[in-house]
């Protein structure tokens, strides 16, 4: 079968869902199929012109293709007969951070036609798709609360989970991913000003723009705090990656509102460490049980600062921690051949 995976880019941005789209593709031929990525060029400023891209999405005509699989908005806009939809998220502006007043689309009479086209678009779309996965119970509610939707839930499987060994800790909580405001590296900055001093951080992974990179050197220089956070910003190789979270006491991920587990915290509880996590960051908190696998914090720097002095203990507790979190992950049974399967299904 001729599978084609479509999904959105942005120039020299690389997150978690190029990271799947990748693999999915590379899954998909071990299973047997020719799979390509289509990857749409998609911008979401100036707001104005998100109406004309998705036009374009939806004029693309497909040839030579026998299933669909479709990832984000506004990707997952394109016809085919055979389309399934694997929904990361939707344009979360028109729906649940619009509702939170955390959206581009201005507040007027065009911002009323913006949010009114992309929801009967995303209407259209879910309509004619034959069937729809979400990647978290998060993103299913999401899709049911605003669109009428059901789906299946189909967590992403994790990437190379053979560089994700463990190993002996040393010493610091490492952060890893995209770095921008909505991940929130910024409020771990800010928490390690009041954690102890043996405590040290490592924020690994590229930035989104110079503003989120020269916002976190900012507040290493405004407290002082050259000699325990090292700045890694940018992209990795997932080996790199690899060894900061296997030498690492935790690992912490803060998002606001994850779509999903989210890969960071799916690479710490494979390599048996314990998570950081904060009480509003989503989808995450499915592999975080406060005090079992890891911690749940307030979204706060004094919070913060409590949870990184307890995981910078390399105690047994901890190392205990991300034991369970393993177990946690591992029982979950999520692999690559199931997850296409369900897919093609």
């Amino acid at each position: 079968m001729k599978v084609l995976v479509v999904n959105n880019m942005a120039p020299f941005i690389w997150g978690g869902a190029e990271e799947l789209a990748v693999h999915l593709e590379r899954n998909l031929i071990i299973a047997g199929h020719d799979a390509e990525v289509l990857r749409i060029p998609f911008q979401w400023e100036p707001v104005q012109s998100i109406a004309s891209q998705m036009l374009m999405v939806r004029a693309f005509e497909l040839w030579n293709v026998d299933h669909v699989i479709a990832l984000k908005f506004p990707a997952y806009l394109i016809r085919h007969p055979n389309k399934t939809l694997w929904l990361l998220h939707q344009y979360r502006q028109a729906y649940d951070l619009f509702d939170t007043g955390q959206t581009n689309i201005p507040d007027d009479a065009t911002g009323k036609e913006i949010h009114t086209i992309i929801r009967a678009a995303d209407h259209e779309a879910f309509t004619e798709s034959r069937k729809i996965f979400t990647n978290s119970d998060i993103t299913k509610q999401r899709l049911k609360k605003y669109n009428g939707f059901d789906a299946e839930v189909l967590p992403p499987p994790l990437n190379d989970p053979e560089l994700f060994s463990g190993g002996k800790s040393q010493g610091y909580i490492f952060a890893g991913g995209r770095v921008n405001a909505m991940k929130r590296q910024h409020l771990l900055v800010e928490a390690l000003a009041q954690a102890k001093p043996h405590v040290r951080l490592v924020v690994a992974g590229p930035p989104d723009s110079p503003d989120d990179a020269m916002r976190l050197q900012s507040l290493v220089e405004q407290h002082g705090l050259q000699g325990r956070v090292k700045l890694d910003l940018r992209f990795l190789t997932r080996r790199e990656l690899g060894q900061y979270v296997n030498e690492a006491n935790a690992c912490a991920y803060i998002p606001f509102d994850e779509d999903s587990l989210g890969y960071v915290a799916m690479e710490a509880a494979t390599a048996r460490k314990p998570i950081i996590s904060s009480s509003d960051s989503g989808g995450v908190l499915g592999l975080v049980r406060h005090k079992e696998t890891g911690w749940i914090s307030d979204p706060n720097p004094t919070s913060l600062a409590e949870v990184l002095n307890l995981a910078c203990c390399d105690t047994a507790a901890v190392q205990s921690m991300g034991h369970a979190a393993n177990k946690l992950w591992s029982d979950m049974n999520i692999s690559w051949p199931a997850t296409i399967e369900r897919l093609l299904s």
